[in-house]
């Protein structure tokens, strides 16, 4: 059998394996358990596990790392999501007195899926990507992790790629883990711009003047907009294409535009023709509608109601993912163009790399003996694909470490004070 290629009937073969032997066990418990700062935060944390023929098991916890450790490696999950921190143990749900077990603390989370923007790709469809339309993660990720910083102040977010075909962040500050539905849903509707489902057809509204969320986006999406929506997906490409467009402009200047789009040789030249027309338009209180063509082709759509609830799951970073092998892997925004889906790690092409499997299984008896697990387990991922992912995982951690050290120092110094 050839490791290196995926195949989703290898998954009960491999899974035993990266778990054993990949999976990052001790920066993942370092990430959940916060500096372990506030009492059973970790043990009172939900995990999910879908388990081969999809048997969904909700409502695990777990005391400790070596206690999901050893569950894991026994029940080898197809998939992890990860959920609430609970008022009790999540494990002892049933035999906790009715309406007293409640989703307390969460982070901040989002889901971007590639789907809900397939009425504006043109390259792919449903579950597909290629290199074209991953440009819409781009832009999302960048619009939505300056608007966090900037916008809300939070410092630290972690995204993920879901090993298919989107993105999810992660907001880890105190202050979002503790945001309630309420807040939780208006930082989600002030996020949301695209707005209506498949029966809508212009999904963007500006009102004058422009709010400075979407004015700093459209400043995003023009880095973007002409190699990724003109030339990349070719959106004013012929009548079909355009016949798309023009229901997004003022009715008094579709008919004179449709002369002009016919008379153009490209989506570059319509596009700058379609200005062109709008400018009088333009000038007038109200009239943005290049900008809502912009805005509705590139603007991130969120799956709110993922952002919105305290006990929403969510999957896991590291989690594998069955249909294409991938790993859920952090993204390093700094290196963000250079970020490429068809590049992440394959479960199968992970267990390659730690040799043939004669060979794993014989290196696995020889380490251990007398060899703590944690430092086997470094040496194996730092013999794979996954070495690069783990280190930006580890540099969010440290991040989120100085910056507990810091705030305990200020209330220590604010305690002497008084």
């Amino acid at each position: 059998m050839d490791l290196s290629v995926y195949e989703p009937a290898s998954l009960p073969d491999l899974l035993p394996l990266y778990y054993r032997r990949l999976f990052p066990f001790y920066q993942y418990y370092r990430w959940l358990n916060y500096g372990g700062v506030v009492k059973n935060y970790f043990p009172n944390r939900e995990f999910s596990f879908t388990l081969k023929d999809d048997i969904y098991v909700r409502y695990q916890s777990f005391s400790n790392m070596s206690e999901l450790e050893k569950e894991m490696q026994k029940m080898n999950p197809y998939k992890i999501d990860i959920g609430a921190v609970y008022s009790h143990k999540p494990s002892l749900h049933n035999s906790v007195k009715s309406g007293t077990f409640q989703a307390q603390e969460k982070e901040l989370v989002f889901d971007i899926d590639m789907t809900d923007y397939d009425d504006v790709r043109r390259c792919c469809s449903s579950a597909d990507i290629c290199n074209k339309c991953w440009t819409l993660m781009t832009i999302a990720i960048r619009i939505l992790d300056r608007a966090l910083y900037e916008d809300f102040g939070f410092q630290h977010r972690l995204w993920v790629y879901s090993g298919r075909r989107g993105v999810h962040c992660w907001v880890c500050d105190e202050s979002a883990r503790k945001l309630s539905q309420a807040e939780r849903s208006a930082v989600a509707e002030y996020l949301t711009v695209v707005k209506g489902g498949e029966e809508t057809i212009k999904k963007v509204q500006l009102s004058d003047p422009i709010h400075p969320l979407i004015r700093k986006s459209l400043k995003i999406i023009e880095r973007y907009f002409e190699e990724y929506a003109l030339l990349g997906q070719d959106i004013l490409e012929n009548k079909q294409c355009w016949d798309k467009v023009l229901p997004l402009v003022p009715e008094a200047v579709r008919e004179n535009l449709l002369r002009d789009f016919q008379k153009a040789r490209s989506s570059v030249d319509r596009w700058e023709r379609l200005k062109k027309s709008l400018g009088p338009l333009e000038l007038k209180k109200g009239a943005n509608s290049a900008k809502e063509i912009m805005l509705q082709y590139c603007y991130p759509r969120l799956d709110i109601n993922v952002s919105k609830g305290v006990n929403h799951l969510l999957k896991s970073p590291f989690s594998v993912h069955p249909k294409t092998g991938k790993i859920s892997v952090p993204i390093d925004v700094r290196k963000l163009e250079s970020f490429d889906p068809f590049a992440v790690p394959t479960i199968s092409m992970m267990c390659s790399e730690l040799d043939n499997v004669s060979t794993i299984e014989e290196d696995q008896a020889d380490a251990n003996e007398g060899e703590p697990d944690v430092k086997r387990r470094t040496r194996d991922y730092k013999r794979t694909s996954l070495a690069p992912y783990v280190k930006t995982f580890e540099q969010f951690l440290d991040k989120l470490d100085q910056s507990r050290k810091g705030e305990m120092l200020l209330k220590s110094d604010l305690k002497k004070e008084f």
